[in-house]
């Protein structure tokens, strides 16, 4: 014979009170962080989507100051109409590495005019290097080349200040004197020494990938299907 337990209801048992717990989203009480300041080469908005790209200029009259464009959250971008939401998300993915000091190209140049800003091949003073001690057929004993952002229209660069002379940032020397990087362009009668960057359309822009054969998740699927499409053509 097996004995069982008598079952409790549940009226006879005591009522039991549990704590209520109140959840509020903490990404609210987040201090709006600092809003950075213009440079020479993004003095504005407006300027910022064009460089951008993605087509974001075209919503450059729904944002109305360079403070507005750092501080409205994604919800306030979707109700000015910026649409659709991988282009805000892009937008702010941008936002916060300029925040962060991180430009695009020309982004660093600090003499712009009109939104040109003009580049210069030089031979700045190098120390303690084996290398720069030895004549070359790029550079002379004790120096290197570097490309540096000089005002528009100067034909001679000063020499003070080279030696802590970094560069311009994604600008490279091909060959002997040639300044090479992406959207910069050959001063004519220059020999390849002066270059300028122009303020343009998706100047920063980072390319969308595309899918092929369905994207990676239905690639296969989608590949197989066409074969056996090509297998039972051939058969007719």
């Amino acid at each position: 014979m097996i004995l069982r337990r008598p079952l409790l209801s549940t009226s006879t048992l005591p009522p039991i009170s549990l704590p209520t717990t109140c959840i509020r989203p903490l990404h609210h009480r987040i201090p709006v962080r600092p809003i950075p300041q213009p440079t020479p080469f993004i003095p504005d908005a407006n300027t910022f989507l064009t460089a951008i790209g993605r087509g974001l200029s075209a919503h450059a009259a729904k944002i109305p100051s360079w403070d507005a464009l750092f501080t409205l959250s994604s919800a306030q971008l979707k109700d000015l109409g910026i649409e659709p939401a991988r282009s805000r998300r892009y937008l702010l993915h941008w936002r916060e590495k300029f925040r962060n000091g991180e430009y695009g190209i020309g982004g660093d140049c600090t003499h712009v005019s009109d939104g040109v800003a003009e580049l210069r091949l030089v031979e700045a003073p190098a120390a303690g290097s084996r290398r720069t001690a030895v004549a070359t057929a790029t550079h002379t004993p004790g120096t290197r080349r570097v490309v540096v952002n000089v005002p528009v229209g100067t034909t001679e660069v000063p020499k003070r200040g080279l030696e802590s002379a970094s560069g311009v940032q994604g600008v490279v020397v091909k060959g002997s004197k040639t300044i090479k990087g992406p959207f910069v362009e050959a001063v004519k009668g220059s020999a390849g020494l002066a270059a300028r960057i122009r303020m343009q359309e998706g100047l920063w822009e980072v390319k969308r990938g595309h899918k092929v054969d369905g994207g990676e998740r239905r690639k296969a699927e989608v590949r197989s299907k066409r074969r056996a499409q090509e297998n039972k053509d051939a058969r007719r």
